[in-house]
């Protein structure tokens, strides 16, 4: 008989998988998004809940319906190679270059920035972060059971505070709606959707659904439907509170713009509505628990990097590359919270549709016979257009000039491709190549086994 996971199981894993997701500061963007798209918050919120939630919740699937081991194995059906790069650059993505830097650059904007009172902004984030990458170095370096029950118990007390402060903000609203501001006033939904993309959940969710499977199987469940019908439960349990948490914190920064302004970012809208609703008792327990939160992201995120690096260039020890990951992530920090989210977008942008694709094709495979054909085309598909707007997008961040080519194929795209302007672009060409291609495998793999056949029966 097979084991069922019970419901205490699901709900413990659930809220792991919720502080996995929610630890590296994803709060900070529904607040400024709320702010930023005031009477149009909604419309917004259902752009960023496709990208921030849902999409995790497919990439934890994914995982568990693909029966694959890990990302890189399951990228490898595109090819080797391919599925080496691609999990490279993802794993750096969510480590050292972006999201565990921004864990050490949110957790001093909400947790140390509101207490300077004139105190050189600059100095004192070196030192926190000094400090903060410095622990989350040494205790990646001598895993202990301390980071575990910090997290057990350090979950339930983030939803808990978190429920509190949007309940305050219902029971006492701190204003309205004001009208919303570019680029949500033209086009709500699909500027969500990319502001969704800067929560990295879905890209993070290709390497922790292997982590929820481990557990899974650590627990008895080791049939492919049951592993899939128990991922399917704890990623529901996750993205039920991100999406009640999401829109709880989006509706607090929509409502905030009549009492303080359109503030410098989502960290300073919680601060400020923290101390306005909590006092600065509140503004402190707030700032110390997200600390702690993003402190064990970052171990978290220390370690998969140094384990992963480690076991493709086993000739570099897993402590040598955690201490050169913890000193990058150093560096990066100091450049400010602002300037991580920015310079994230361009990478995201290419890298977004290209774990999309992979989500689409993992669960279409079977229809197709998991051709390579179909992957590869529809993965090239992707990378030609997102790397395109990625390049677009990064010339925009660095104010510069366009190369002439560049234009001419943006030009192109523009005027050719359906919601390219959107963000989307990718999507339709993507769709269209996936279908001719898939319909090619299916055609193909029919007339080999009517080969097969003919070849039976002249045998026999």
């Amino acid at each position: 008989m097979e084991k069922k996971l019970s419901f205490s199981s699901s709900l413990v894993i659930g809220v792991m998988l919720f502080a996995l997701f929610f630890g590296a500061g994803n709060l900070i963007f529904p607040a400024e998004l709320g702010q930023l798209a005031g009477d149009q918050t909604w419309k917004a919120m259902a752009g960023f809940l496709f990208t921030g939630v849902g999409l995790p919740f497919l990439g934890i699937l994914a995982i568990g319906f693909s029966g694959k081991k890990d990302l890189q194995d399951l990228a490898s059906r595109i090819h080797p190679l391919y599925a080496v790069l691609f999990t490279a650059i993802l794993y750096l993505t969510i480590g050292p270059f972006f999201a565990a830097p921004r864990t050490g650059a949110v957790a001093f904007d909400i947790g140390v920035a509101p207490f300077l009172n004139g105190f050189s902004i600059d100095i004192a984030r070196f030192i926190f972060t000094l400090v903060f990458f410095g622990i989350s170095m040494w205790l990646s370096l001598n895993p202990a059971k301390i980071v575990d029950r910090v997290g057990k118990y350090l979950s339930p007390l983030i939803i808990i505070i978190l429920i509190g402060l949007i309940g305050m903000t219902l029971l006492s609203p701190m204003g309205s709606a004001q009208v919303s501001q570019a680029p949500y006033n033209e086009t709500p939904f699909f500027t969500g959707f990319l502001e969704g993309y800067n929560t990295m959940d879905a890209l993070a969710s290709l390497v922790f659904g292997i982590i929820v499977i481990n557990a899974l199987r650590a627990m008895g469940i080791t049939s492919k439907k049951q592993i899939l019908s128990s991922t399917a439960k704890t990623g529901f349990v996750a993205a039920g509170f991100l999406a009640i948490i999401y829109i709880g914190i989006a509706y607090l920064g929509a409502t905030s713009v009549d009492l303080f302004g359109y503030l410098d970012g989502g960290g300073s809208v919680l601060s400020e509505t923290s101390s306005h609703l909590f006092g600065t008792t509140g503004l402190m327990l707030l700032g110390v628990v997200i600390m702690l939160a993003c402190l064990t992201t970052a171990i978290g995120l220390l370690t998969a990097c140094g384990e992963y690096f480690h076991a493709i260039i086993p000739k570099v020890s897993y402590k040598l590359f955690v201490v050169f990951f913890s000193i990058f992530c150093l560096v990066v920090a100091n450049f400010g919270l602002a300037n991580i989210i920015n310079y994230s977008l361009p990478v995201l942008v290419l890298l977004y549709p290209l774990a999309m694709v992979l989500i689409l094709l993992t669960f279409t495979g079977p229809l197709f016979h998991q051709s390579s054909l179909v992957y590869r085309s529809a993965t090239i598909t992707a990378f030609f257009v997102s790397f395109i707007e990625a390049l677009v997008k990064f010339y925009s961040l660095v104010e510069k000039n366009m190369p002439n080519w560049l234009v001419t194929i943006q030009d192109v795209y523009t005027a050719y491709i359906p919601y390219y302007t959107e963000g989307i672009g990718w999507l339709v060409p993507v769709l269209i190549v996936t279908v001719v291609t898939a319909i090619v495998a299916i055609v193909t793999n029919k007339r080999m086994q009517a080969i097969q056949v003919v070849s039976t029966h002249e045998k026999s």
